[in-house]
């Protein structure tokens, strides 16, 4: 389910090629630790067995896409690359790095298997609300929401065998935090998503619509992590949950809402504001109400360390922040909550969104994605200065941008059930 791979296959059956797919390992990467990587590479283990089931070799280079596959596009003889595409500013810059060392004879293709509409189709600028992206993204559905076509096993064998790959030297490599273990819940690999994906239809979907912000109820799909690391793709959950709409027609345009237009708003601001995790990146009524507001009297400060362990007074919040810890992912309510309090917590906005990013980055299986900076509920940058968000009542600390309280969060749902679950054992 992977159009950049789909059009590589193509490209290679039309000039009766082999087909090479390379996956470059960086040794770091943003706040990503070990509880990541063991996700990500333990996926890639189940696309290597896929690849030589369809005869397709798969090659994990380690070390920085620049400095090592230029050398393997020439040893192969490659005489085309086709890569996929992220919004954000570090693997931008890695298909730019690698542009300026490819051989010039060696044509480069990018394609967005990463959303359903291209992120450059959807819109060619900023947009500035789900308001004004939504119809675009619907009128242009019909024609990117379709059925995948299969990858076939490839009829052009490569000339000499991949090499066997050492996953522990693999993990060697890395230069990363082991101190963040890795999740029990959360399996990693497309055949664990897909059941996941399955188990969401069958079970969750019903009440997706009605209970999808009660962190008490099991009414989310669960599937970010998966659609984050690239073993489920959106466009496969979608096709999905479309077949269910006739018995569940509320929960599964409230579901293309989130994963489809709210996400790809999100990829939207990453792509044409490069200043996506700044407070430089917030609109300028947001910038200039938080400058009013910087000095004002804060009620509690908290260090860096104190909002890791969920030591604050806030029950709830320490509650939220542990179970992302635990868990690798907080509930969506709750992410927009814990990132407020986190701005009336400490020094400056500037310091609440670095702590923000820090934290989700860290923790969330689905950090480093531009859902956790600006994405609805889940964005740091989106809840910290008021992204999407204008015209709330003048208050301190906040300004203009809409302000979250713990009376208000148990108005909505049971708030001592869920800090009961996450209570700290001390």
């Amino acid at each position: 389910d992977n159009w950049a791979f789909l059009y590589a296959q193509r490209l290679a059956l039309k000039q009766e090629l082999p087909l090479h797919v390379c996956f470059c390992l960086v040794p770091k990467f943003l706040e990503a630790t070990i509880r990541h990587y063991r996700f990500m590479l333990r996926g890639l283990q189940e696309v290597a067995e896929e690849c030589a089931e369809l005869n397709i070799s798969f090659h994990l280079l380690l070390g920085y896409a620049k400095d090592v596959l230029p050398t393997f596009v020439v040893e192969h003889g490659v005489g085309g690359l086709v890569t996929d595409f992220s919004p954000l500013r570090l693997p931008r810059q890695w298909v730019e790095d690698v542009r300026e060392r490819l051989p010039e004879d060696v044509p480069f293709a990018q394609v967005d298997a990463h959303n359903i509409v291209p992120c450059w189709i959807a819109s060619p600028k900023q947009e500035y609300s789900a308001r004004t992206i939504r119809g675009k993204i619907h009128a242009q559905l019909p024609e990117f929401l379709t059925e995948f076509p299969p990858v076939v096993r490839h009829p052009h064998p490569p000339s000499c065998p991949a090499e066997p790959i050492d996953w522990e030297a693999c993990y060697s490599s890395l230069q990363v935090d082991h101190t963040v273990k890795e999740v029990e819940w959360a399996t990693p690999g497309t055949a664990a998503g897909m059941a996941v994906l399955k188990s969401f239809i069958a079970e969750r979907l019903k009440s997706f619509s009605t209970h999808r912000n009660d962190p008490n109820k099991a009414a989310l799909s669960n599937l970010s992590p998966w659609l984050h690391f690239g073993q489920v793709s959106t466009q496969r959950a979608i096709l999905e949950v479309q077949k269910h709409r006739r018995n569940y027609k509320d929960s599964v345009d409230a579901f293309v809402e989130e994963a489809v237009v709210r996400r790809e708003l999100a990829e939207n601001f990453c792509y044409y504001n490069e200043n996506y995790d700044s407070v430089q990146g917030a609109y300028d009524w947001a910038q200039t109400t938080l400058k009013l507001h910087a000095k004002d009297k804060r009620p509690y400060l908290y260090s860096l360390q104190e909002l890791e362990q969920g030591s604050t007074h806030d029950p709830l919040w320490n509650a939220a922040q542990l179970q992302m810890v635990q868990e690798g992912k907080m509930h969506g309510f709750l992410r927009m909550y814990w990132a407020k309090k986190i701005l009336e917590w400490t020094r400056s906005p500037e310091e609440a969104l670095q702590f923000a990013i820090y934290l989700n980055d860290r923790y969330e299986l689905d950090g480093r994605d531009p859902n956790g900076y600006v994405g609805k509920l889940q964005g740091c940058l989106w809840s910290i200065c008021g992204i999407h968000d204008q015209g709330w009542a003048e208050r301190p600390i906040f300004g203009k941008i809409r302000y979250m309280n713990y009376a208000g969060c148990k108005r909505k749902f049971d708030v001592d059930q869920f800090e009961h679950r996450y209570a700290p054992t001390h």
